[in-house]
């Protein structure tokens, strides 16, 4: 499982203490350390590198806003989420604009701090529950980056071929581009009720719109002594990808991808080498235009040992399915 290392940033003891003790939901976030003012927080940034700081802005020695300044420059991997007690709208575009990814208010903490984490760890903006509603403007890297990646738990292949169908169809009919990566038996399925739902599936495979691919072979191509190989990865889809585009009517068009390739190597017992191509696919998503769909049977996970690794599963998507 791997970790996500937080830096706790608050001049008040016993909000770095709720703070801890809200992360420790999520066993895979690790609190490496706290700092309780300015000048120590950019300090601790440099040494210790963490992968997110919760970050007060009224702070002694150094605020909030001048820290997450400098801490772009000694570390620059560091994503922030401020935790404030100020609800002005200009305060909050400001720090939005200082290099921050994430504003909670203090107030909404409880219901507000971890969805904004794993938001913010997965490259989106997140603003508190308490603002929202107010239009505050995108980073460039937010305009440029985040799209979806999302995954389906569940419980049955009816389940399954009408979480797909849909996603699929809707990419089609649109103008947009698919590419599909599954079992036989599920493309073919795939394939039949796409029709029904009338799409026209030998027009858009003549196009190279929708391309089809067996998640055996596929993923045996980039695979390498049991686990996924980035170059080989990346260069397999982008591939996929850029032929998918080339033939789609939208002007600019996205591409649904359904893949089985994590579902294979969890049932080969491959579970790191699977959380490893959820990764790859976030990498992906940074780059390309495009909506993609993963899927496990939900009976893989019923084990109550299954837990952490299940969460951990859940924080590489921008959102969970399970039914």
């Amino acid at each position: 499982m791997s970790t996500t290392r937080i830096l706790i940033v608050d001049d008040y003891k016993d909000w770095r203490r709720q703070v801890r003790l809200l992360l420790r939901a999520r066993p895979e976030w690790q609190v490496i350390a706290e700092a309780s003012d300015g000048s120590e927080a950019v300090q601790k940034a440099e040494e210790l590198k963490p992968d997110l700081i919760v970050l007060d802005i009224g702070l002694p020695k150094l605020n909030g806003m001048k820290v997450a300044q400098r801490v772009c420059q000694v570390s620059p991997s560091t994503k922030i989420v401020f935790l404030s007690q100020n609800s002005d709208l200009d305060f909050v575009q400001a720090a939005l604009g200082a290099s921050a990814w994430g504003y909670v208010h203090k107030s909404h903490a409880q219901s507000d701090l971890l969805p904004a984490v794993a938001a913010v760890l997965r490259g989106k903006k997140f603003v508190s529950s308490s603002l929202k509603g107010h239009h505050f403007t995108a980073s460039p890297e937010e305009e440029q980056a985040p799209q979806r990646h999302e995954v389906l738990f569940y419980s049955g292949e009816t389940v399954l071929l009408d979480r797909v169908t849909h996603l699929i169809a809707v990419a089609l009919k649109a103008g947009d581009a698919a590419v599909v990566i599954a079992t036989k038996a599920h493309r073919e399925s795939l394939l039949h009720r796409l029709k029904a739902e009338g799409v026209d599936t030998d027009a858009a495979v003549h196009r190279g719109t929708y391309i089809s691919l067996d998640v055996v072979e596929a993923v045996s191509t980039y695979m390498f002594k049991d686990w996924p190989d980035e170059v080989r990865f990346l260069e397999l889809f982008t591939k996929l990808i850029e032929s998918a585009s080339r033939g789609a009517k939208a002007e600019h068009p996205r591409v649904a991808i359904f893949g089985e390739g994590v579902a294979l190597l969890w049932a080969e017992g491959k579970e790191d080498a699977a959380i490893r191509v959820e990764q790859l696919c976030n990498d992906l998503a940074e780059t390309h235009k495009v909506d993609i769909l993963c899927a496990y049977p939900l009976i893989n996970f019923e084990g109550k040992e299954d837990r952490y690794v299940f969460q951990s599963i859940c924080a590489k998507h921008s959102a969970v399915y399970s039914q």
